[in-house]
């Protein structure tokens, strides 16, 4: 295996090239042609602030099919409480901001440097980037963000500063997928926190045959709303 070095076009190599432990390519830029190139092609950007732009593919890759979203009994009541005000992209800077700040669990890296922030808000007001939003009392107490393209939705990062808060808009964004008929959620590196969650690993071969029917499907860009009658808490 080799680690590919990337020209001045936003293309990828096969992702089965990847180092075993996922890193694929260096180099590069992360304009949104690139960004949107790589997650079609089962491919993220994380580096850190002494490194060139590193690409990565995993494998296994751990999945979340909206079908199989797991809520625990002990979150189920505490969710049935309704203990904060959810919302879709109305404050996706504040959440990857907050993200930034959160240690990443495993995996490459452990925090967003400012490029990659810089893409992502270039990502959300090009409408491919979405963020969920857990309130109490006016405060951001939690969030996830992620890009969606097709039908997949690729989850990049969350924090929470009120237990169970990341969780609730992580159901709520699962929930929103299915009703849209998204394919899968994409959780990128396999925590407990996920699995809990319902997500499972997948070959990455598996991964990349179920990614490219779904991302030729029509993208929904531009900001995302909860429709009126969803309710983004389970019953």
């Amino acid at each position: 295996m080799s680690v590919f070095l990337l020209g001045p076009e936003p293309y990828f190599p096969d992702p089965g090239y990847a180092e075993p432990d996922g890193l694929l390519a260096v180099g590069g830029d992360l304009s949104i042609e690139r960004l949107v190139a790589a997650y079609g092609s089962g491919i993220f950007p994380w580096y850190g602030p002494d490194t060139p732009i590193l690409w990565w593919a995993p494998n296994p890759r751990p999945v979340v099919f909206p079908g199989e979203l797991r809520i625990g009994s002990r979150l189920s009541r505490y969710l049935r409480k309704r203990p904060f005000e959810l919302t879709v992209d109305a404050a996706f800077e504040e959440v990857i901001a907050a993200c930034a700040k959160t240690p990443r669990p495993q995996g490459p890296g452990t925090w967003l440097v400012s490029e990659m922030i810089e893409a992502y808000l270039e990502l959300h007001e090009a409408g491919f980037a979405h963020s969920f939003e857990a309130w109490h009392g006016g405060r951001l107490v939690g969030g996830i963000y992620g890009v969606a393209l097709g039908k997949a939705f690729f989850g990049e990062s969350m924090f929470h500063r009120a237990p169970n808060a990341s969780k609730a808009c992580f159901v709520a964004l699962v929930r929103l997928l299915a009703l849209w008929g998204y394919r899968f959620l994409d959780c990128q590196q396999t925590t407990p926190h996920v699995v809990a969650l319902g997500a499972r690993e997948i070959p990455r071969e598996d991964f990349l045959t179920m990614l490219r029917p779904a991302v030729f499907q029509p993208t929904r860009r531009g900001a995302w709303a909860f429709p009126e009658d969803f309710d983004p808490y389970p019953n």
